[in-house]
């Protein structure tokens, strides 16, 4: 009996290896020599920041119109992005650049003191900060009798296509001795509370325009019985360069407690990036509310620098 047939695996002819290695090593070559595929390339996302002009509602983005928040001595309606703040200074030097009806040699002696920068100044700090959407939260604290004032504003209206004016609102107060923490024994501090409306108006991407009305509680100097003072704003921006401006600002009184000269100040106006540095000229050192609505000194010119620092 014949036992089991056993079957031996049939050989791969050599002509078939050999076909195969030239066809892997043909494919090897065509694919080497084809470019590697290119990712699909997406731009990268705009960041708008202080320094990036835009024409989008975006906060941040540049108002080449409104490059800081003060005009000279008045507020503006340039909004805060939220939780971004914003440093300004305020220098204002004493010697009164008019000269008086007797006095000699008046432009040696401005030039002595290089037009009041050798004869001290009043000093004005202020930070402001973005608590939320609109809405700032502003501490000012000036070397002039340290008063410290502190202002929320919100910035309810912005000037769209739709909305021919921006509109903010802004309240206030302000209390000297540092806000009554070093008040003296024989001294009180002196408060005084405000409530301001801010109308400002962009013209031909050239001008803006400002008008504000404020009403400043407890105006009158100490011991003198309380007094309320109401004033208009109006101040300007014409833009002359791409980051040069014009700029001015003046607080008429219309009611209420009128001494003095209405405040004003004027000057030029330069911005780098997210600087702002401004050349003024005023009539009074005063920078808070109260200040403002006290009127400005007769027949003075004072020299000084606006200073901002947008950090965003």
């Amino acid at each position: 009996m014949e036992g089991p047939v056993t079957r031996r695996p049939s050989a791969v002819p050599a002509s078939s290896v050999l076909v195969l290695v030239i066809a892997s090593t043909l494919l090897s070559r065509v694919a080497s020599a084809q470019p590697p595929a290119t990712p699909p390339t997406t731009d990268p996302p705009v960041v708008l920041t202080a320094q990036t002009p835009s024409t989008t509602d975006d906060p941040a983005a540049l108002d080449p119109l409104e490059a800081d928040f003060e005009i000279v001595n008045l507020p503006t309606t340039l909004r805060l992005p939220v939780h971004k703040w914003n440093f300004h200074l305020t220098h204002r030097f004493n010697q009164n650049l008019i000269c008086e009806e007797f006095e000699e040699n008046c432009f040696g002696h401005r030039l002595q003191t290089l037009f009041g920068i050798d004869t001290g100044a009043n000093i004005g700090l202020e930070f402001r900060f973005g608590v939320a959407r609109n809405l700032q939260a502003i501490v000012l604290r000036t070397s002039l009798s340290q008063i410290i004032q502190m202002s929320l504003q919100y910035d309810a209206w912005h000037q769209n296509a739709n909305r021919p004016v921006s509109i903010s609102g802004i309240v206030s107060i302000e209390g000297d001795h540092n806000f009554g923490a070093s008040t003296p024994d024989t001294d009180t501090t002196h408060y005084s509370p405000a409530l301001g409306v801010v109308v400002s108006r962009k013209i031909a991407n050239r001008l803006a325009v400002y008008v504000e009305p404020f009403w400043v509680h407890n105006t009158a100097a100490e011991g003198l019985p309380k007094r309320d003072t109401g004033f208009v704003g109006l101040g300007g921006r014409l833009r002359l360069s791409k980051s040069v401006q014009l700029v001015g600002d003046i607080a008429p009184r219309i009611g209420g407690l009128t001494v003095r000269d209405p405040e004003f100040g004027f000057g030029i106006e330069k911005r780098v990036g997210g600087h702002v540095f401004s050349l003024t000229f005023t009539n009074s050192p005063g920078t808070t509310f109260r200040q403002i609505a006290s009127g400005g000194n007769p027949n003075t010119l004072n020299f000084g620098f606006n200073l901002s620092r947008k950090f965003y």
